[in-house]
């Protein structure tokens, strides 16, 4: 889950969405396997969009989705570009002062570094982070030397080239490029707990919107569904409800 944190004030623009309107848009990154990705057939899919789906169905509202590069995710949203943010966003007090959450659909989990050896220098080499994250913000405030870049792809890549001595990002993210690797990437040093779960985003007069979603999102719990989906994307292993 990825953790966007807010390095300017947003302010937010008053038009809500009106759930009268035809199409709910659903803002998403669409470069963040597996909670969203393009597939080959140039369409957004992964974890969310399966979820994001379903939670339209469930609260009887007709969706499409668009897709919108990371660092400018929230000022689209309060722009009016689309209606939410469901792109692996954590819940923060920060952002919370420019946008409102849903209830939370996938639980917090930790964050970890990856390196090309068990011996890499995590304190005192560069370390490899998507701009704008809550991850980003964590290694500047440890006085570690960061290198930001604008996707995960590029912060993977920094390590492998050798621009990087380690990437930090969330562990469920990095979890399926370690194990693909073959070898080449692995987990070092201790996990760090981040962020307080993955929510979707929406402007703060969209209230009822927000309740449609917080209740299709609640009956997901109940019944187990949203459980099982977490377990399909993120394997057996991964943080359920």
């Amino acid at each position: 889950m990825k953790k966007l944190i807010l390095s300017t004030a947003i302010v937010a623009l008053t038009a809500g969405v009106s759930l009268a309107q035809d199409v709910v848009r659903m803002g998403t990154e669409g470069a963040y396997p597996p909670s969203n990705f393009i597939n080959d057939k140039g369409e957004v899919d992964g974890f969310e969009r399966e979820l994001g789906d379903e939670l339209c169905k469930r609260a009887e509202l007709k969706c499409e989705w668009v897709v919108n590069e990371w660092d400018s995710i929230i000022p689209n949203l309060v722009s009016g570009n689309y209606d939410t943010i469901i792109a692996a966003m954590s819940i923060t007090d920060e952002r919370k002062e420019v946008i409102d959450f849903s209830e939370a659909y996938q639980p917090a989990t930790p964050s970890v570094f990856v390196a090309k050896s068990a011996d890499a220098d995590i304190k005192g080499g560069v370390i490899a982070a998507q701009t704008s994250t809550i991850q980003s913000g964590y290694v500047a405030e440890q006085g570690m030397t960061l290198a930001e870049y604008a996707t995960g792809d590029e912060t993977i890549a920094a390590v492998r080239n050798g621009e990087a001595d380690a990437v930090f990002a969330d562990g469920e993210y990095l979890a399926p490029i370690v194990a693909e690797s073959n070898g080449e990437l692995m987990v070092v040093g201790e996990p760090v707990p981040l962020g307080g779960g993955v929510g979707i985003g929406m402007r703060k007069s969209d209230a009822e919107l927000r309740a449609k979603f917080d209740a299709a999102i609640t009956s997901m719990k109940d019944d187990g569904s949203l459980n099982a989906m977490i377990v399909k994307w993120f394997g057996e292993n991964a943080t359920t409800w």
